[in-house]
């Protein structure tokens, strides 16, 4: 047979309790009323707890339910849910008897120094023969609770993954936004060749672009007396002029090869490529390009002509020797008059 707490079988004082309602109760739900209380106070051992002592932790398996006399208790749910704090006449753990065998779904520690009542399964028994209309009452209020703070977890647990389906959008958007920035630092807006700064980061992975049984070329682009054009026709003539060289460059370059605008109207075309001979049909077939280029109304009396400087670049040099080589290979094809390209002999 189920008993009660010997303080209580035996007709121990239990400590007065103030019966007047109480304003406050209605905005503390786990609030105990003052039958409730005086019956669950009088069902369980007093036990004294000190800041910070662990009463149960996450997870483990229920054996009692506890009532706060004084002091405070807080509750961790983990999982980034916020803590609860407890206080007087306040209780938790009850799913242990109301259940059995239940995993307790927060830790509880002592947040300071607090007086509790510990009530276990006999007197659980015991409250349910003697006092069952004030346990019902107890425990439909409890499970009225429950049910509201498992909707408003659901509802929490659903804004934070809308929140979360937010900001991963948001980050996509920036990832996006990040990756069109960077683009166009590399890319030459004009013409939508790869610009300067492009060819340097091209230069520093090279090794992860480079064909097998191919040789490094660079063929250095340079528009004949481009101030000219701009001059006579006008500078957005001018750079239609130059967007029909870089078409015209990228037409002929291979998916290997790297086309890009270093500046003004100056282009450079590093390719790879099997030997010289084929360096010097590429020279020959960008110029021939360009010169066969016609030009719609009002600018078809414009005629467009470069100068290239190219060269095999050595594998045991850098970008500074390969640039230096072509570009006097582009000085002379310039002191032949232009429309020309020259090849700088290799070492």
């Amino acid at each position: 047979m189920s008993t009660v707490p010997s303080d209580v079988a035996a007709g121990a004082e239990v400590a007065p309790v103030n019966l007047a309602p109480r304003v406050q109760a209605a905005h503390m739900p786990r609030q105990l009323s003052d039958a409730e209380f005086v019956m669950l106070r009088g069902a369980g051992p007093a036990r004294r707890c000190a800041v910070g002592e662990v009463l149960f932790r996450k997870g483990e398996i229920g054996q009692n339910m506890f009532v706060i006399e004084s002091g405070q208790v807080r509750l961790d749910f983990g999982d980034g849910l916020p803590s609860k704090l407890l206080g007087p006449r306040e209780y938790f753990g009850e799913l242990a008897l109301f259940i059995g065998n239940h995993a307790r779904v927060a830790g509880a520690v002592a947040h300071s120094a607090c007086g509790l009542r510990v009530v276990d399964y006999p007197a659980f028994d015991f409250l349910l023969e003697n006092e069952p209309a004030l346990l019902a009452q107890f425990m439909r209020r409890s499970f009225a609770y429950l049910v509201a703070s498992e909707q408003q977890l659901i509802a929490s647990l659903k804004r934070r993954n809308e929140d979360l389906l937010v900001t991963l959008d948001s980050l996509r958007q920036t990832q996006s936004q990040l990756s069109t920035a960077n683009r166009l630092v590399r890319t030459d807006e004009l013409t939508g060749l790869v610009n300067r700064r492009g060819l340097y980061e091209h230069l520093e992975h090279l090794a992860q672009f480079r064909v097998a049984n191919t040789q490094l070329a660079l063929l250095l682009i340079d528009l004949d007396r481009f101030k000219q054009i701009n001059d006579e026709f006008g500078h957005l003539a001018g750079d239609q002029v130059l967007c029909a060289v870089a078409s015209e460059v990228s037409r002929v370059a291979a998916a290997c090869d790297l086309p890009c605008r270093i500046g003004g109207d100056e282009f450079a075309l590093l390719a790879q490529l099997a030997d010289g001979a084929e360096l010097e049909a590429l020279a020959a077939r960008i110029v021939s390009g360009i010169r066969a280029l016609h030009f719609a109304e009002p600018l078809e009396n414009l005629s467009a002509s470069i100068s290239i400087g190219a060269g095999l670049c050595a594998d045991n040099a850098d970008w500074s020797v390969w640039y230096s080589r072509a570009d006097r290979a582009l000085y002379r094809a310039k002191g032949q008059g232009g429309n020309a390209w020259c090849i700088s002999p290799s070492d």
